[in-house]
């Protein structure tokens, strides 16, 4: 598969479907401690719809990670916002998952040319809902902590935050490797900060747009998704099952790009 020189940093790509008269790339955007390995055979489900880019985000897995490393969303964004037009593939349907939804909705404000539409699993915007913040700092305090003991520790311990206790245990050996490989970009990116966007920011997207949360998530990130959903004229939400790691083809998701790559631009 391919890689892409943006802003001085090579990223890994993949493409997957064909490109069709009307319809509007989609590009998926992955979240901390992990890469496009992440969405596995989803991503053909996605591709059903029209050409789907997906891409390690740099400082992950197949991208370059330069060294010192550092970097924040407002960076991710702007590498987002230039792959799409590096790919000649803007606007999109953009899906980001947690950080990488916090990333997606930055490239919206940032960059509003380059998306269609959004669609955002569980993307942490805590800054809106105080006792969300609070939770979100305890746990990059935790983690953080964690890698100061041991640097691969980082996604362990952030998993276990997430995803609950036993939750590493259970994930197969390659993904635990992939996600020990990805510490370094855990600390970086926590480093960097959280998103934050105000209500009147929000109240501007003029996009289609779909907030999903998971009932089997920390609360705080429903409670993020609700105060979202208030914000955002346009936005349409939906709770599934499971947990944090919302599935790329949930039948919402799928429903939701299938009318909006469509659709003619706003």
């Amino acid at each position: 598969m391919p890689d892409c020189l943006v802003n001085g940093v090579r990223l890994h790509f993949e493409e997957h479907g064909q490109g069709q008269e009307g319809r509007a790339p989609i590009l998926c955007i992955h979240g901390m401690s992990t890469s496009a390995l992440v969405w596995g055979p989803s991503v053909a489900k996605v591709a059903a719809l029209g050409r789907t880019i997906v891409y390690d985000r740099r400082g992950c897995t197949r991208s370059e990670r330069p060294q010192p490393y550092a970097t924040n969303i407002t960076q991710q964004a702007d590498d987002a916002a230039a792959l799409l037009r590096a790919l000649d593939a803007a606007p999109a349907v953009v899906i980001g998952r947690s950080y990488g939804g916090e990333v997606a909705l930055a490239l919206a404000l940032r960059h509003p040319e380059t998306v269609r539409a959004l669609v955002l699993l569980e993307a942490g915007l805590v800054n809106l809902v105080p006792e969300a913040k609070a939770w979100a700092e305890g746990v990059m305090a935790r983690t953080l902590a964690a890698a100061e003991g041991e640097p691969s520790d980082a996604a362990k311990a952030l998993v276990h935050e997430i995803l609950g206790e036993g939750a590493w245990e259970k994930l197969p050996p390659p993904l635990q490797s992939m996600f020990a490989a990805n510490s370094a970009a855990v600390v970086a990116e926590m480093r960097g900060g959280f998103l934050e966007a105000e209500p009147e920011a929000l109240s501007k997207l003029g996009i289609p747009l779909l907030l999903v949360a998971s009932a089997e998530s920390p609360p705080a990130f429903r409670h993020v998704v609700a105060a979202m959903g208030a914000a955002i004229p346009m936005a349409r939400t939906a709770l599934v099952p499971g947990g944090h790691m919302i599935d790329l083809a949930e039948p919402a998701v799928l429903e939701f790009v299938a009318t909006v790559v469509r659709e003619p631009n706003p």
